[in-house]
């Protein structure tokens, strides 16, 4: 366990709770800014690839995809340049590999006459904004914490979480206006221009002290958190069924809508996390980790079953509601596992999972889809996310036996 004479100055900590929130939003604002940029292009890229520039179906969810992986592989850097250059020096190298990836945006529609030039461009793009999302969502994290004390990591991470889902779920339609209103430079002009507001905002900002002292190795820091890590892949796979195949469930059932699912998601996994992100200061997040996923699987298991648009509602619901304080709540735990001095590398890694996670559940779920029909991904879901709630219980009864076992010493 880390010794809290190493961590970052905790007087922060003592302000009032509206005091705290209130810098953690100022902060978690980066993340917002460098997930819109993520979102606009998100529904405009798979149309534009396949129908403008001729490309098959695969190529267009490659396009997609590519981010993903380059997120994936560039959390170890991601973590080493949050511990050693502190947290908001990377975010603004984070937000200004954004505003690159909009350069890039613009060349491919300016050289949409060569389609292979525009696809290469974009394919570059995509892997520069793939690198600076990992940046900007794990330094936002390591730059609160390190502004109001550990003691509020459960809040730093909730409200991250909430601006990252409400960029996205803003973007996607806001690309789609500016595509249609007046072409897909117009989304390569707007990423630059967020990518700017964002970096100016940030340079006169207050920085999180940089904590001194040995820094773990990444695959060290890696092992410490897998089980945690493990837990919050499982938990994701509900998040990534529904995001995947729930339009594509819908029309095997010929419900309208399919959207609202989406919709009642999101609403519901933000307005847990506002209402209940405190619980985990209180009870443990692994009591919260055990009661979510749960609810979690619950919702999964109704839309399983679902004999109608909405009893799936319910479902998607009650999915958003549980998946909302995963993250959180096995991250508090697994973060507090390591040095303050390696904190990044531990977002950094813990990160990874839903990563990964997300990078899998479209095959695999597709396959579950192709041989036993949509309503089974949902079964598969709930089986993974009860997987998570019997690993949090491990995890929270190996904890305790170990607190125990400190107090009678």
């Amino acid at each position: 366990m880390p010794d809290a004479s190493s961590a970052a100055p905790q007087r922060p900590a003592e302000q009032r709770p509206i005091a705290v929130t209130l810098q953690v939003v100022s902060i978690v604002l980066f993340t917002f800014i460098g997930y819109l940029n993520i979102g606009i292009p998100l529904a405009v890229l798979p149309g534009y690839v396949h129908t403008d520039l001729g490309f098959g179906a695969v190529t267009a969810g490659l396009v997609i995809s590519v981010q993903y992986l380059a997120t994936l592989l560039s959390r170890p850097h991601a973590g080493r340049i949050i511990d050693n250059k502190g947290p908001k020096k990377a975010v603004i190298i984070g937000l200004f590999g954004c505003g690159l990836s909009g350069v890039f945006m613009l060349l491919a529609g300016w050289f949409d006459a060569w389609p292979m030039v525009s696809l290469i461009s974009l394919f570059v793009g995509r892997l520069v904004l793939g690198s600076a999302e990992s940046l900007v969502g794990s330094g936002s994290i390591g730059w609160g914490i390190g502004r109001v004390g550990a003691a509020n990591t459960a809040k730093v991470i909730s409200w991250n979480g909430i601006a990252s889902y409400g960029a996205l779920a803003i973007g996607a339609p806001l690309g789609v206006v500016l595509v249609n209103a007046l072409g897909l430079w117009s989304m390569g002009v707007s990423i630059i221009l967020l990518a700017a507001l964002g970096i100016s905002l940030a340079w006169n900002k207050t920085p999180a002290p940089i904590v001194h002292g040995e820094r773990m190795p990444f695959l060290h820091v890696l092992g410490r958190v897998l089980p945690h890590g493990t837990g919050l892949a499982l938990g994701s796979i509900g998040f990534g069924t529904i995001a995947t195949f729930v339009t594509l469930y819908y029309a095997s059932h010929t419900w309208p809508n399919a959207v609202l699912c989406l919709s009642l998601f999101g609403a519901c996994f933000i307005g847990a996390r506002l209402l209940f992100g405190n619980m985990i200061n209180r009870i443990g997040g692994f009591r919260v980790a055990i009661a979510c996923l749960s609810v979690e699987a619950l919702g999964l298991l109704l839309l399983w079953l679902a004999p109608n648009p909405n009893l799936a509602l319910a479902g998607a619901a009650l999915t958003g509601f549980g998946f909302s304080l995963v993250f959180p709540a096995l991250g508090v735990e697994a973060v507090n596992l390591v040095p303050a001095s390696s904190r990044g590398a531990a977002v950094g890694a813990y990160s990874l999972f839903i990563d990964l996670s997300l990078g899998i559940t479209g095959p695999v779920a597709g396959a579950v889809a192709a041989g036993f029909g949509f309503a089974s991904i949902f079964l598969f879901a709930a089986l993974a996310s009860l997987a998570g709630v019997g690993l949090s219980v491990y995890l929270y009864k190996q904890a305790k036996a170990i607190r125990d076992n400190v107090t009678d010493l």
